[in-house]
C-alpha cells in the first residue's frame, strides 16, 4: 500500500513569523515573492513556501534553508541535490489556507480553494469540464451549484497536478464524481489506478488530494499555529 501525508497550514502568520519564513527561502523564491503587487498575496506565498520547506526538512532530516528545488521535465517542481527522487510533493494555497502533500512512492497532487461567489460557475463548467460532469452539476438546485462546483474543481485540479502535465491534459478528457459523493475517477484516458480523498481544511474551503496509486493510504495533519518558530 502506498502512503501519502497531507498537511493543512494556516497562513495567517504575524509579521515576526513572516520574517522567519523569509529567512529560509532561496533567491528564486524571494524574487518571485517580490513580484506580487498585493502585500497579502506576497505574505501568503512566503508563508506557504516556508511551510513546505519546514515539512520537507522534517521528513528529510535537514535544515529548511538547505532544500533545493528544480523543475521536472513537465515543469512540476521536484527535489534537487542530495534529496533528488526521495519523494513527490505538491503545494496549493488559497485564501488563508495551504495544503501540502508528500508521497514517497507515487505522484501526488493537492488543491485547495476558498469558496467565494462565482456567478458564472455554469459557463465555466460548460467550457472546461467533461459533459457528464456538467450534466450532473447543472441538474442541481441553483443554490447548490456554487459549493459543488468548487468541490469538483479541486478534484480535477488535484488529478491534473498529480499527473504532472498541466494544460496538456484538458479537464474534459477525464471525469470525476461530484460532491457529496466520495471523490473518485469515473473516466481516465490512461492506465494505472488512482486514490482521491476529500479534506476538511475549515469552513468555506474545498480541498482534495489525488495520489497516482490505487491503494494509497492518505493521512492528514495540521501544522500548529506557531509553526514558523521551528524555522529559526
Amino acid at each position: 500500500m502506498s502512503a501519502a501525508d497531507v498537511w493543512i497550514v494556516d497562513l495567517a502568520v504575524s509579521p515576526d513569523q513572516l520574517d522567519l519564513c523569509w529567512t529560509v527561502l532561496d533567491r528564486p523564491e524571494r524574487d518571485r515573492a517580490d513580484r506580487f503587487l498585493r502585500p497579502v498575496d506576497r505574505a501568503r506565498y512566503v508563508a506557504s513556501h516556508a511551510a513546505l520547506r519546514r515539512i520537507l526538512a522534517e521528513t528529510l532530516d535537514c535544515d529548511p534553508a538547505e532544500i533545493r528545488f528544480a523543475a521536472g521535465a513537465d515543469g512540476k517542481p521536484e527535489l534537487a541535490g542530495s534529496a533528488r527522487g526521495a519523494l513527490s510533493f505538491n503545494l496549493s494555497h488559497s485564501g488563508a489556507r495551504a495544503l501540502i502533500g508528500l508521497a514517497p512512492a507515487a505522484a501526488i497532487g493537492v488543491d485547495v480553494e476558498l469558496v467565494r461567489p462565482i456567478p458564472d460557475a455554469g459557463q465555466i463548467a460548460r467550457t472546461h469540464f467533461a459533459a457528464d460532469e456538467v450534466a450532473t452539476l447543472m441538474a442541481l438546485p441553483p443554490d447548490a451549484i456554487e459549493g459543488v462546483f468548487y468541490g469538483l474543481w479541486t478534484r480535477k485540479e488535484a488529478v491534473v497536478k498529480a499527473h504532472g502535465t498541466g494544460l496538456s491534459l484538458p479537464l474534459d478528457r477525464f471525469s470525476v464524481t461530484l460532491p457529496p459523493a466520495p471523490p473518485r475517477l469515473l473516466r481516465w484516458p490512461g492506465a494505472g489506478g488512482w486514490t482521491l480523498a476529500e479534506l476538511d481544511v475549515g469552513p468555506d474551503y474545498a480541498a482534495t488530494v489525488a495520489v497516482r496509486s490505487s491503494d494509497a493510504k492518505v493521512t492528514s495533519h495540521r501544522l500548529p499555529a506557531d509553526w514558523p518558530k521551528d524555522l529559526g
